[in-house]
């Protein structure tokens, strides 16, 4: 099967609310749903997040982030954690669980260096977004960090996929977004049932065109993107490649002392936000 097929097939399947799910994902997804019903009590949420124990984990690691725990007082404990960062954060994070999870029990070390290496990009864009959306384009930091978490969604499920569609998987993925590797991620994210301005805003990062200023959602994403320290490992080689004469433009259409200074004050708050998403 060539890779347009496969990409036809697989979003054919998502299409008609066929995913294919770990166990593990499948846990958090259920936490994710539950705390989208707006009578959810606090008691509620912080039981169901106990009951998996890494969401648990990275849920106490974000409440003890600069980002929300300015104080620097240690929060040990799920209720009080769920309670600082919210629920928003926290569907956010079985979220982040949910797409991390797709390729956990990948054959192959090819795929699971890909996979670990996406993660950690999608870590820092998520980072990234947080803070560029509060300090530079002063859109919501939650709805962008949500964005950078799912903003790779498409690449995972297809790596999680490879199994069943041999060929699908190359070094370079030169052809994948000619193959259709948008469609895949909107079709999956339409089954997740992510928000509209969501979809909208990865749709305007696979357009690919950054405004500078920045000022929009899809804007933040983008720059996030671009800023990132760790690339996508399923970029076209030469995005890839382009990276560093893009952040020079970017800095000098939008201030190179300004954004130096903004990222430089933020290194401790993208750090530990950063940290906090390594499942």
């Amino acid at each position: 099967m060539d890779k347009r097929k496969a990409f036809e097939s697989i979003t054919a399947d998502l299409a008609k609310g066929e995913l294919v799910f770990p166990t593990g994902a499948r846990v958090a997804m259920k936490v994710r749903r539950a705390l989208e019903d707006p009578d959810c009590h606090i008691e509620t949420a912080a039981r169901l997040v106990q009951a998996e124990p890494l969401l648990s984990a990275r849920i106490v690691a974000m409440a003890n982030s600069v980002a929300f725990n300015r104080s620097g007082r240690a929060i040990t404990d799920v209720r009080t954690s769920v309670s600082r960062v919210g629920f928003r954060t926290v569907r956010s994070l079985a979220t982040a669980l949910v797409t991390r999870q797709l390729t956990g029990s990948l054959a192959g070390r090819l795929y699971q260096d890909l996979a670990t290496q996406l993660w950690e990009h999608t870590a820092h864009v998520a980072s990234l977004a947080h803070v560029i959306a509060r300090r530079v384009t002063h859109v919501d930091p939650e709805t962008a960090m949500f964005a950078g978490i799912v903003h790779e969604v498409g690449g995972f499920y297809l790596l999680s996929r490879a199994g069943d569609f041999p060929g699908l998987v190359n070094d370079d993925f030169e052809d994948w977004s000619e193959t259709g590797e948008a469609e895949v991620g909107l079709a999956l994210l339409r089954v997740l049932v992510v928000p509209d301005l969501v979809l909208e805003t990865i749709e305007a990062y696979w357009d690919g065109y950054l405004k500078l200023p920045p000022v929009t959602l899809g804007d933040t994403l983008l720059l996030a993107d671009e800023l990132a320290p760790v690339p996508s490992p399923l970029k076209k080689l030469g995005d890839r490649d382009r990276g560093d004469s893009r952040v020079a433009s970017i800095e000098l259409a939008f201030g190179e002392e300004t954004l130096t200074r903004i990222l430089e004050e933020s290194a401790e708050e993208i750090g530990s936000l950063t940290g906090a998403l390594q499942f």
